[in-house]
């Protein structure tokens, strides 16, 4: 596949998300999805100030997370990436505990695996470690890894 053929898939996936994101329009919806940016971001126990400045601007630019503020995707983006440096264990438990909240809603469970998958390929290359951390969020979730290609 070209590199264009790529762009052109993310760009198409990311006016679909948007779509579906409208519906989920909250406050849990939003912590879940910066939850799992976090934990993907930090996929290998650190985060450089590029990574998170690059993480933030996908995040600004989006379509699905444009729903929200900037302000607001920015600042619960930040306190998850900032509680996970604090104390690993911990900021781990509360970003699986906020992408938990979603699992009874199906159709937006789905909707964050995507998200979360679309940001870690978003610089081209979804590694292993990544992978690793996005079947931990899919389990969380209550939803098969297989049906998102990673199991």
């Amino acid at each position: 596949m070209s590199f264009d053929n790529f762009l052109n898939q993310l760009k198409t996936k990311a006016v679909e998300l948007k779509t579906e994101a409208l519906k989920f329009k909250n406050k849990d919806f939003l912590n879940a999805a910066m939850a799992g940016s976090a934990l993907i971001a930090m996929a290998d126990g650190t985060i450089s100030s590029e990574e998170k400045q690059k993480m933030i601007r996908f995040i600004e630019s989006n379509d699905a997370l444009s729903i929200f503020s900037t302000s607001d995707v920015i600042k619960t983006f930040q306190d998850f990436v900032g509680q996970i440096e604090f104390d690993k264990d911990i900021g781990e438990a509360k970003a699986y505990g906020a992408i938990g909240k979603m699992k009874s809603n199906e159709e937006a469970a789905r909707l964050l695996v995507r998200m979360h998958i679309a940001i870690a390929s978003s610089d081209g290359n979804f590694d292993d470690l990544e992978k690793k951390v996005a079947v931990k969020i899919i389990k969380e979730l209550q939803l098969n890894p297989a049906e998102f290609e990673l199991g």
